[in-house]
């Protein structure tokens, strides 16, 4: 046709791949998503990366799997029906036998495992057997603090979450119908706002059995509120646009200009903090357990190495390690955000 040409989508690409692209500019940030990518990738396959029971075993012909199932000591000639520690000399001369082979994860030691063949006293320094050393219980530090991490990113991720959902609900209800509407659910922010977040916390551990369940739903009564006010913002301003007053002139639910003409384009400040929010509830949980107010006792924890570190002033290997990971964590957050917020700023164009 005359005076008509072509656009293909490579050259008039949509908002997401325009941002996208900014985003792939931006090497440190990309290169943090990378990396937080990977670390997380080996968190949730820690049992493949830190276990004190191989992954396979083949004994006299027989393929065991101990990983997903537990096997009694007489399996492998031993004496006992107890589960089999696989870090017994004699269990592990065993299946070096011909005809025998197990496969170990590259470290040997789990979250729980304790040493009990170390040749210093706990807490033990990096060594052969424990390659970033052990803590005050004799459990291998590099097991810890794998396992700890994934547990610090699975509650940040659920607690991110569960306060995104809450704050984008109460931030689109304020700025959407406004009003008396909003005067209320302000004047009750104001109140919900003011209450000693922490007291309620040791009041809560005190009456109720520490659990992450528990700690997740306190956290995310308050985690909300801070959200809220950003989408508040966007929904005062957007609601009164142009393509808003013509949806209500056609008879448009409220429901249907809410999810399809106002959100999206109102998310752009909730996906921005992402990574921050996910930074401030891995510190949340870090300094709750530092406290002894976070995870059960027994469960993985970063915080709870800081406080063995603070115990243990000679054992600079507990503080060093978790505090190089509790770092290069925030480091690859903050950066990621920041990155997402330069790729999202509608200001910066593709050049």
């Amino acid at each position: 046709m005359p005076g008509w040409i072509p656009v293909s989508p490579s050259t008039n690409p949509g908002p997401s791949l325009r941002a996208w692209r900014r985003f792939r500019r931006n090497r440190l940030g990309f290169a943090s998503l990378v990396l937080f990518g990977v670390m997380v990738l080996l968190s949730l396959g820690a049992e493949l990366v830190s276990n004190d029971r191989p992954v396979v075993v083949v004994y006299q012909g027989t393929v065991y799997w101990p990983l997903v199932q537990d096997y009694p000591e007489t399996t492998f000639g031993g004496d006992f029906a107890t589960p089999t520690d696989y870090l017994d000399p004699f269990i592990q001369q065993r299946l070096a036998e011909p005809g025998n082979w197990a496969v170990f994860a590259p470290n040997r030691y789990g979250p729980k495992t304790l040493n009990y063949f170390a040749t210093a006293p706990n807490p033990a320094p990096p060594g052969a057997a424990n390659w970033l050393g052990t803590d005050d219980r004799g459990r291998d530090l590099l097991a810890q603090l794998i396992y700890g991490f994934r547990v610090s990113v699975l509650f940040a991720l659920a607690l991110t979450v569960t306060g995104v959902v809450l704050g984008v609900v109460t931030g689109a209800i304020q700025g959407f119908f406004g009003g008396k509407t909003d005067l209320v659910f302000q004047r009750f922010i104001e109140v919900w706002g003011s209450m000693p977040e922490l007291y309620l916390l040791i009041i809560f551990s005190a009456v109720f059995a520490p659990s992450v369940s528990l700690l997740l739903v306190l956290l995310s009564l308050f985690g909300w509120m801070g959200l809220s006010d950003y989408v508040r913002a966007e929904f005062l301003r957007n609601r009164q646009l142009d393509y808003v007053r013509s949806a209500r002139a056609l008879g448009v639910s409220d429901r249907t200009i809410i999810t399809r003409h106002i959100l999206p384009n109102s998310l752009t400040p909730v996906v921005t903090f992402l990574p921050f929010r996910m930074s401030g509830a891995i510190l949340a949980l870090t300094s709750l357990d530092f406290l002894g107010l976070g995870v059960p006792p027994g469960t993985p924890s970063l915080g709870e190495l800081l406080s063995q570190g603070k115990n243990n002033i000679d054992a600079w290997w507990i503080s060093l390690s978790t505090f190089c990971v509790l770092v290069v964590t925030l480091l690859l957050l903050t950066q990621m955000g920041d990155a997402l917020r330069d790729a999202l700023d509608p200001r910066k164009q593709d050049t």
